[in-house]
């Protein structure tokens, strides 16, 4: 392995700390997103940041449609910065299917990682018997469908239900705009391969502490599906927000950040 990792995923790394805090963004996302919840950490731990492939400024040439077609792929790229950077003992903070991203590489590696913070995680959206994901399998199937048919419309309309917070119109306008950025080919691959998976068996596996922040009235991971992924994973913390929708590290930095300073100073490492 070689420096081409970092460049791929556009790693940056910064901060005084020793102990590592990785930053997994969220789907049609970049690393940009967490810039109002680092600044709170970057004194006491080591910061990395990077962006999928697709995403930001990644190398959209790297992309393998065959490696990516599972969340697994997404996975193994968290362990390749890992590796490359020589992390162990790292804080995993993921944002909605990083969540499941991050869970993959713990299980794969536990080794690798301390603890892991999920915000807004699920393990699927579809619903199922005795589940309740938030989406029907046609639901999806339609907003995949507006995606290869009008990819700026899908933007539009995706990125207010996202949101949510109507009243800070400035929030929807930089999630669409993040929406818009991202490779349209690539991000339509990673729509199909995030909504359709179904980690629920995985929860099970995670045996590392590990912070469930549910959002308020998210449209994306409701209510259930937290606290599905919470009865799930044994010795899980779950924090129910007061943030609502599904992006509170962008929204309610504030509450995001008290919450992760509360599960971190109740950890020991």
């Amino acid at each position: 392995m070689s420096k081409e990792v970092l460049l791929r995923n556009n790693v940056k790394v910064f901060g005084q700390g020793d102990q590592v805090m990785l930053f997994a963004h969220g789907f049609g996302c970049d690393q940009n997103m967490w810039r109002l919840v680092t600044p709170a950490f970057q004194e006491q731990y080591k910061i990395v940041l990077f962006d999928y492939v697709g995403c930001g400024k990644s190398d959209n040439g790297a992309y393998n449609p065959e490696r990516y077609s599972s969340l697994n792929g997404y996975a193994q790229d968290i362990l390749d910065i890992c590796e490359e950077l020589h992390l162990q003992d790292v804080i995993f903070v993921g944002h909605s299917v990083s969540s499941m991203i991050g869970l993959l590489a713990a299980i794969d590696q536990p080794d690798v990682f301390s603890s892991m913070i999920f915000i807004g995680p699920s393990p699927r959206y579809v619903n199922d018997m005795g589940y309740i994901g938030g989406f029907s399998k046609e639901d999806l199937e339609g907003l995949l469908d507006v995606m290869d048919n009008n990819y700026i419309g899908w933007a539009n309309f995706l990125a207010p239900v996202v949101m949510k917070n109507h009243d800070r119109p400035e929030l929807t306008a930089e999630l669409e705009e993040s929406f818009c950025s991202t490779d349209p080919v690539i991000t339509r691959k990673f729509a199909q391969v995030t909504f359709f998976s179904d980690n629920r068996d995985d929860l099970s596996k995670l045996t590392m502490p590990c912070l469930i922040l549910q959002c308020s009235d998210d449209a994306l991971a409701p209510d259930a599906v937290g606290e599905y992924t919470h009865q799930m994973i044994k010795g899980s913390t779950f924090e129910k927000m007061e943030a609502t929708g599904h992006c509170p590290h962008l929204s309610h930095p504030e509450e995001t950040i008290t919450l992760i300073q509360k599960f971190l100073n109740q950890t020991v490492y």
